[in-house]
């Protein structure tokens, strides 16, 4: 076999060993890339993925927002949250809508909580009041 055609094999499974897709959560085990607690919330943790497929997590919406000050926001593929009417279940952040209420508290006390809907969000803040973001407004929010 020649060295061409190992090399090109190689390069093959490297290309495909880097895929760019959330990881699941392992609740209780798994910890905070930002501030090192275990991921136990469900209905609060994070998620980032970078284009070359390395997963970060993070128990708070407040932690990843925290940590992407220190990083190249440009090297992320995919923002994840989980929303809040659906434990456990990653959504993309980018289109999610937020309330930040003291109603709801969450895992690093900054009351921030992610919704798949606005309607979701919207009927949650008539309960617990609060306000509400979107992705860019809540990217403002948390800059440095």
């Amino acid at each position: 076999m020649s060295t061409r055609y190992l090399l090109l094999i190689c390069l093959a499974l490297a290309i495909g060993s880097c895929s760019v897709k959330p990881k699941p959560i392992e609740y209780g085990s798994d910890a905070c890339h930002f501030c090192s607690m275990t991921l136990v919330d469900r209905q609060h943790a994070a998620q980032i993925v970078t284009d070359k497929g390395r997963v970060y997590n993070f128990d708070a919406v407040e932690c990843m927002m925290n940590h992407l000050k220190e990083v190249d926001n440009s090297t992320v593929a995919l923002f994840l949250v989980n929303g809040y009417t659906q434990p456990g279940e990653l959504i993309d952040a980018t289109k999610a809508t937020y309330l930040i209420s003291e109603g709801i508290p969450s895992p690093m006390g900054e009351f921030l909580t992610a919704f798949d809907s606005r309607a979701d969000a919207e009927k949650a803040q008539q309960q617990h009041g609060g306000e509400l973001y979107s992705w860019n407004e809540l990217r403002n929010r948390f800059k440095p």
